[in-house]
């Protein structure tokens, strides 16, 4: 069983996909460390995120960088969302993604483009959303409880300005995929955006 979990940052997509992990004993991959392991290795080595080579050249990292926890940070998303604008970058971590999703026994992912791009095949396919005032306000509880003093307005801004580039690149850009359930976590807790998506996946998997 393949599940693909797509949707903008701090939509929830990643507690969801992490909960459905446990949920059906699959294995998980946040696909979005990838690019943030690539943005933060290009920055280390003294690159520019914007320039295509170094991007491609931050794709070669050792797997222990996705155990940074910064790599957690707003910086790290930020630059991350550059990268992942660079065709070559998104082509060189293509395969990884697909060899993951072809697990004996099937996985979860989740990121921007898994139901589109990577897992089209996918048994199932989510599309978290949340609107951007509500992921800011999420974003700041967030930073705040790590002791990290950022202004909603500002983390508002950042919001939208990576919901953009996101969805106005010209490779893989972020859409729901025709297939795709929406569930949209605005309104939602995280106790009832959770069950309502393994509700989403069982009906997905009964239809099947």
């Amino acid at each position: 069983m393949i599940i693909a979990v797509d949707g903008p940052a701090a939509s929830g997509k990643g507690t969801i996909a992490r909960a459905l992990a446990a949920h059906y004993r699959l294995p998980y991959l946040d696909t979005g460390l990838l690019y943030r392991a690539v943005g933060t290795n290009v920055l280390r080595g003294g690159g520019n995120p914007s320039d295509p080579d170094d991007a491609l050249a931050g794709c070669r990292f050792d797997d222990l960088l996705l155990c940074d926890p910064k790599l957690r940070s707003e910086d790290a998303g930020a630059t991350a969302s550059i990268v992942s604008a660079h065709p070559a970058v998104r082509a060189a971590l293509v395969e990884r993604q697909r060899d993951f999703a072809a697990r004996p026994g099937g996985a979860i992912l989740d990121g921007r483009d898994i139901g589109t791009v990577i897992a089209p095949h996918a048994d199932a396919k989510l599309f978290v959303r949340a609107s951007p005032t509500v992921r800011a306000q999420r974003r700041h509880a967030e930073m705040a409880g790590m002791g990290q003093q950022v202004s909603v307005d500002t983390l508002l801004a950042e919001i939208r300005e990576r919901d953009r580039r996101d969805s106005t690149r010209d490779t893989a850009p972020l859409v729901q995929a025709a297939d795709a359930d929406l569930l949209d976590t605005s309104l939602l807790s995280i106790e009832t955006a959770v069950q309502r998506a393994i509700a989403l996946v069982d009906a997905r998997m009964a239809a099947r």
